[in-house]
């Protein structure tokens, strides 16, 4: 459903005010490093990415210094609790079953899943530009998901641990392929290059890396654009669930970047194209 204006006028000012009423100067935001183009670590060891990027212009906008730490993601939200950092930007999706752990911004990106094969598989033939939203498991929508079982039966299939995106493989394939989950997805890569993986499943643009290099030519995409469901509503930052005032600045500042098109331009710098919160409504 479209914001209107008053709606982002009120994240505006609500977002204004706590950012003059946050004690803090410096936020320390964590980032997996291992989700390019969201993020990722360069030859020199520092994080960059779309998150990066993203978190330094909302931390402008708050009036906050940011602080970017690497953190594996299979520790990331329990380290976010205990205070080890203030934030998580890293791509995660927004879901219910997060929430009950931690509190989220409103979305600053969209995305989708998609699955990966190798291509000796010779596996039929399928639609990847097709959108297939799993909020709603309709008629059509079971239909594609059978087609895909079908095909993968008996495959291995891989994942990243922790992820929405094992909780997905694990709900629509699980019982009929085997489902093998990774610390990283450059693990995932290296089973996939090895033949030791079928395919698996993970965020698009993940994936549009790997398939972009050298390696990459043994795989294609498979299936359709995979989103809604577990996956939420969008991709947001990761906040104790005591930080009402950071939430509400981080609100505010979202809603600015949003209205002015600054995450529009950052995400088409990233991923040539427009994932931001205007793109998804």
């Amino acid at each position: 459903m479209k914001r209107t204006a008053t709606i982002a006028i009120c994240f505006l000012l609500i977002g204004a005010m706590n950012s003059d009423a946050l004690d803090r100067r410096v936020i320390t935001i964590a980032s997996e490093g291992a989700s390019p183009p969201w993020n990722a670590i360069n030859a020199e060891g520092k994080l960059i990415g779309f998150d990066i990027d993203a978190g330094q212009e909302l931390c402008r906008r708050i009036n906050v210094e940011c602080n970017f730490v690497p953190q594996d993601w299979d520790g990331i939200i329990p380290a976010l609790t205990v205070g080890k950092f203030d934030a998580i930007m890293s791509g995660m999706a927004i879901t219910e079953k997060r929430k009950r752990s931690i509190a989220f911004s409103q979305p600053y990106a969209g995305g989708f899943n998609q699955l990966v094969v190798r291509k000796d598989l010779n596996l039929p033939p399928t639609d990847t530009s097709r959108k297939l939203n799993l909020t709603t498991m309709d008629a059509d929508t079971q239909a594609v998901i059978d087609q895909l079982r079908t095909a993968l039966a008996g495959k291995t299939l891989g994942v990243l641990r922790s992820s929405n995106s094992e909780a997905v493989l694990n709900e629509l394939f699980g019982n009929v392929a085997t489902i093998r989950s990774y610390d990283s997805q450059d693990n995932m890569h290296l089973d996939l290059v090895a033949e030791r993986i079928d395919g698996g499943l993970a965020d698009y643009f993940t994936w549009k890396a790997f398939l972009d290099s050298k390696d990459g030519g043994i795989a294609i995409l498979y299936g359709p654009q995979l989103s809604g469901g577990l996956w939420g509503p969008g991709v947001g930052v990761g906040l104790r669930k005591a930080d009402d005032e950071l939430v509400a600045a981080f609100d505010g500042a979202i809603a600015a970047a949003t209205r002015d098109g600054t995450l529009k331009r950052l995400s088409q710098q990233w991923f040539k194209i427009d994932v931001s919160p205007q793109a998804s409504n």
